[in-house]
């Protein structure tokens, strides 16, 4: 963690009490979560379960950037945000959304669109970085600033009912590119907003796993879910020698194991 971790106050031992009965967590893991800051690209399908699950874990600090404004056609899958709220920046709708949640952590909205020039001053130092974008453009922008930064890079990805997860962190693991060298082709996938949540959920579990020490992380397999036949496959991945991003960092050698958009 990048604070020291504080003392667990009464409040916070009688509302995470279920989760601090996990072996390896307790009033240490806890504390953990409380001290940590997690920053959160997207706040649609895939990043209202995410920072749904990691505010009412209590996260301590959680930063939410999206650039876009919320549209009646969300709400089939993006659960942070009301009818009430459309035409409201979507970082802010999940700020409120996220603040009603647990009014004891700090939620800090950033209402930009990510790219190369901005990267660094919207994300800074957090512990841990999750990718729930609908562009590779992006996806690869943060990406390649996780790498430079060796910040841990959460990756999860639906469209129709399927879905993927990943936990990244170079050299360690593969980095985004290895998986898709290319960017794929633009287009408006199909998403019922359930698997978009299935996938969101195991992304918020990466992250606590990871700031908890509970658990082993998704590195170096890619996690596949096929909601319409509800099947998990697991693809080993590894780093690509040839990776524009993250060749440099340490050994190599590897294949692509494809991926799929999202929104």
């Amino acid at each position: 963690m990048r604070q020291p971790m504080a003392a667990l106050s009464d409040y916070d031992s009688a509302r995470y009490q279920r989760q601090m009965m996990i072996e390896g967590w307790g009033d240490e893991g806890q504390a953990r979560l409380r001290s940590a800051s997690v920053f959160i690209a997207g706040a649609g399908g895939l990043g209202s379960p995410v920072a749904t699950y990691l505010a009412v874990a209590g996260v301590g600090e959680i930063h939410i950037c999206d650039a876009d404004r919320v549209e009646l056609s969300n709400l089939n899958r993006q659960t942070l945000h009301r009818d009430s709220r459309i035409g409201e920046m979507k970082a802010l709708s999940a700020e409120r959304t996220l603040k009603e949640l647990n009014p004891t952590i700090k939620v800090v909205a950033h209402c930009e669109r990510l790219d190369a020039d901005n990267v660094g001053r919207i994300v800074g130092s957090p512990d841990i970085v999750v990718g729930c974008l609908d562009n590779f453009e992006t996806r690869f922008v943060l990406s390649s600033y996780c790498i430079t930064r060796r910040i841990p890079f959460v990756h999860g990805a639906v469209s129709g009912m399927l879905g993927q997860a990943t936990f990244l962190n170079p050299p360690e693991t593969p980095c985004l590119r290895c998986i898709v060298p290319q960017v794929p082709p633009l287009g408006i996938p199909p998403v019922v907003g359930a698997i978009a949540g299935l996938i969101g959920t195991i992304q918020a579990l990466e992250v606590l796993k990871y700031l908890t020490g509970v658990g082993t992380p998704l590195a170096g397999r890619l996690l596949i879910v096929d909601g319409g036949a509800m099947s998990f496959d697991e693809v080993v991945v590894g780093r690509l020698d040839s990776c524009p991003d993250c060749s440099g960092t340490g050994t190599a050698g590897g294949t692509p194991a494809g991926i799929i958009s999202n929104l």
